[in-house]
């Protein structure tokens, strides 16, 4: 609908609130701005959505509509901004992460995300972005960056924390041999620390993520001191390299089990 068709008044309502808002609208905007109890600022918000100024995207959260919009499939023009709002505590992290620090050219279409908050099913669409959810407990999110997308503070997670999540879970960064290529983009980087890799995945406490990074880095010439920390924190118990892979082959010196042909494929034992 088009905004001259409404009163001066609700469309000073609308504005009020939309200033009081950042890039999505709350129920507690709406109680801030216009001075209004909880179940008023339900009852108005419900309103406006079935008038077409927003949108609702998550539990009290709406997304205004732009005026003379087609359509209202997606509306927001980033989509990120969302993940703080419906997903928290949480953050940016695998693939989504990657791409941002550069570690990839490859693109991903959803949004991959860790979080501590409870959901069903761990493929969403929202506005028509799809996001894949990680489930993590709340004291394991550490190692993050803020960034401001448009109003929003986004987590994401920051360089090193990346690359740990992608040892930790290869399903996150896509599957074990686009983890490597990271993996390699990430130890070129300028940034690159293998102390707070460490660090990190001592703090995570998973020991998969020794087993796969001294296995992938040894042999590579300048890390020899990261291997022989892996080394030092090796874990008992066998782990695979990619747990969805058929990893039939076990490397004792690693305590780990990787495909028969990943010689061939990676280029490396």
């Amino acid at each position: 609908m088009e905004l001259k068709r409404f009163s001066s008044h609700a469309r000073a309502r609308v504005s009020a609130v939309l200033q009081a808002a950042k890039d999505l609208v709350t129920i507690e905007d709406a109680m801030r701005a216009l001075s209004l109890d909880r179940r008023a600022a339900i009852k108005l918000l419900s309103r406006w959505q079935h008038q077409g100024w927003i949108k609702r995207v998550g539990p009290g959260i709406y997304a205004p509509i732009p005026v003379g919009a087609s359509s209202t499939e997606q509306v927001l023009k980033d989509p990120w901004v969302l993940v703080p709002a419906l997903f928290s505590p949480g953050y940016i992290g695998g693939w989504t992460a990657a791409e941002h620090w550069d570690f990839t050219e490859q693109l991903f279409r959803n949004i991959f995300v860790f979080t501590a908050k409870p959901f069903r099913t761990k493929e969403q669409t929202v506005q028509g972005v799809s996001f894949t959810l990680k489930r993590t407990p709340e004291n394991a999110i550490f190692g993050l960056k803020t960034i401001w997308r448009g109003q929003a503070r986004v987590s994401i997670s920051d360089k090193h924390r990346t690359i740990v999540d992608l040892l930790a879970e290869p399903a996150a960064g896509g599957g074990i041999r686009h983890v490597v290529q990271c993996l390699h983009a990430y130890l070129r980087d300028k940034e690159a620390d293998a102390d707070t890799l460490i660090r990190y995945g001592e703090k995570l406490g998973n020991g998969a993520v020794f087993k796969r990074l001294g296995f992938l880095v040894s042999g590579m010439p300048g890390n020899e001191r990261l291997v022989q920390v892996c080394r030092e924190r090796l874990t008992a118990g066998n782990a695979k390299l990619d747990p969805t892979l058929p990893c039939r082959r076990l490397v004792k010196a690693w305590r780990l089990w990787i495909p028969k042909n990943w010689s061939a494929e990676a280029g490396r034992d």
